[in-house]
C-alpha cells in the first residue's frame, strides 16, 4: 500500500496535478460557449458558471483521474461550517497535491 502511494506521488507533481485538473475541467466545459481559457486563476462559479451538478461531475472525474475514490471535496467546499462561494482551479490542484 505504501509503495502504491509513493508511486502516485511520484507520478504527480504540482505542475502535472494542475495540468490534470485543467484537462478534467476543460473536458467538462468543452461544449460550453466560453470566452476564456481555463488556467490556475479560473474560478469555477464566477468564470465558468459551474452549478452544483457540475461540481459533482468534476469531483467524480478527479477522483477517477487521481485514483482516490475516498477523496473528500467537503474540505474544499465547506469552511467553518459554511459553503465557500467559489474555488479556483489552482486551489483544487493545491488541495489534491496536499492529499496525494
Amino acid at each position: 500500500m505504501m509503495q502504491a502511494q509513493e508511486e502516485i506521488s511520484d507520478t504527480y507533481n504540482s505542475s502535472s496535478t494542475l495540468a490534470s485538473v485543467i484537462a478534467t475541467i476543460e473536458s467538462i466545459v468543452q461544449d460550453w460557449d466560453l470566452d476564456q481559457p481555463v488556467d490556475a486563476s479560473t474560478r469555477l462559479v464566477a468564470d465558468l458558471g459551474f452549478e452544483s451538478i457540475d461540481l459533482i461531475q468534476m469531483a467524480a472525474a478527479l477522483e477517477q483521474e487521481f485514483g482516490r475514490p475516498n477523496f473528500s471535496f467537503a474540505d474544499l467546499l465547506i469552511v467553518d461550517g459554511r459553503y465557500v462561494d467559489d474555488l479556483t482551479v489552482g486551489q483544487i490542484a493545491e488541495a489534491l497535491d496536499a492529499r496525494i
